[in-house]
């Protein structure tokens, strides 16, 4: 989707009607099928290996202890697909948009501001981990014992840059808002794909049972 309105809101809806239960989590990954599922790359999967696996061995864990952990994990595993295919799509600068449309040059320019700084870290951080990494393979540590190490380094490297960031916009006179007009454009599967969105939580959060008796 283009239009980071329609987007946000499809993923918002599906990932609500994915963690509402079985029926939704059902709805959302038809969705994601329907609309994604062609634009998945290797770097997606690698994306969503790690959170995916723990999300595995928190459902293992309550299927053994007697709670729906494999509901859970296939609830779970949706949302990372819904959560993916959004950051995928994500232009820089769309946040700054959506949230000056939503509230304005004052606070919706801060905060727009922050979200828009908050995912060039987010890219940032990933980058630098994977040169950590490939830092550390070569120094001949590999597998669980690179993580600790590579965690510290990023830590470190992230609060410097904060501070330098901060640093920069104190020195221009950043005070506050600013000034924008926001520009939205839509793909021609936008709209198709926000009202299957729609229609999936109207199916999710509707009860089933009582549609059958009124059908009936």
């Amino acid at each position: 989707m283009q239009d980071v309105r329609l987007r946000i809101a499809s993923a918002a809806i599906l990932s609500a009607a994915a963690f509402s239960g079985p029926w939704g989590a059902a709805g959302a990954f038809v969705w994601w099928i329907v609309f994604c599922s062609t634009r998945v790359t290797g770097s997606t999967l690698r994306r969503i290996a790690l959170p995916f696996a723990l999300v595995s061995v928190f459902g293992a864990v309550i299927w053994v202890t007697g709670g729906q952990g494999l509901t859970y994990i296939a609830r779970m595993g949706v949302i990372l697909l819904v959560a993916s295919w959004a950051y995928d799509e994500y232009r820089p600068g769309e946040f700054l948009d959506l949230s000056v449309w939503l509230l304005g040059d004052r606070i919706g320019f801060d905060l727009g501001l922050v979200a828009e700084m908050g995912m060039q870290s987010l890219e940032l951080l990933i980058a630098d981990f994977s040169r950590i990494r490939m830092a550390l393979t070569l120094k001949g540590k590999t597998g669980v014992r690179t993580l600790v190490p590579a965690g510290f380094i990023l830590i470190h490297v992230t609060l410097g840059r904060a501070g330098e960031t901060g640093s920069t916009l104190a020195v221009r006179g950043y005070q506050g808002g600013g000034t924008l007009k926001p520009g939205f454009r839509a793909g021609r599967f936008d709209v198709p794909g926000f009202v299957a969105a729609f229609l999936v939580g109207i199916f999710a959060f509707a009860p089933v049972s009582e549609f059958f008796i009124l059908y009936r």
